[in-house]
């Protein structure tokens, strides 16, 4: 996972994803992901770490990183097949086939437009990159090759 993901937020009131710059007395500066036009936002300001964001399931939350890996392997590496702006039926269908075991109730239409357009426009900046783990299993098999 990238380090550069941990300066990543969500502004309520915002569209899109926000790089966080630095901060000042009243609050912080912070670069769309999008345009790159730089905006001051108050401390008061309703903010999420991209890191903290999670998506219910029906047994647990599952953090928004691990939603984003599901999509990437279920796309290969490239953007989502569904777009966020298709009808309502459409979404959630494909989040079922990413996530089968995500609460209906609690995950509106709006949240997984959200999540699909965040994970194109990370995607896009090349700020997603899932490298695969090696298991034990497979590392012994390497050894034994070489």
């Amino acid at each position: 996972m990238s380090k550069e993901l941990e300066t990543i937020i969500s502004i309520a009131g915002y569209p899109g994803l926000f790089k966080l710059l630095a901060q000042t007395k009243g609050g912080f500066v912070a670069e769309s992901l999008q345009d790159q036009k730089r905006v001051t936002v108050p401390l008061r300001a309703k903010v999420s770490m991209l890191s903290e964001i999670a998506v219910y399931t029906l047994e647990k939350e599952m953090p928004l990183l691990e939603v984003f890996k599901l999509i990437y392997d279920k796309e290969g590496g490239k953007q989502a097949s569904t777009s966020p702006k298709a009808a309502k039926i459409d979404l959630e269908a494909y989040f079922f086939e990413v996530l089968p075991n995500y609460d209906e109730d609690r995950v509106y239409a709006s949240d997984i437009k959200k999540v699909l357009s965040w994970y194109n426009l990370l995607l896009s900046k090349k700020l997603l990159s899932f490298k695969k783990e090696t298991t034990k299993e497979e590392e012994a098999a390497k050894g034994e090759e070489a």
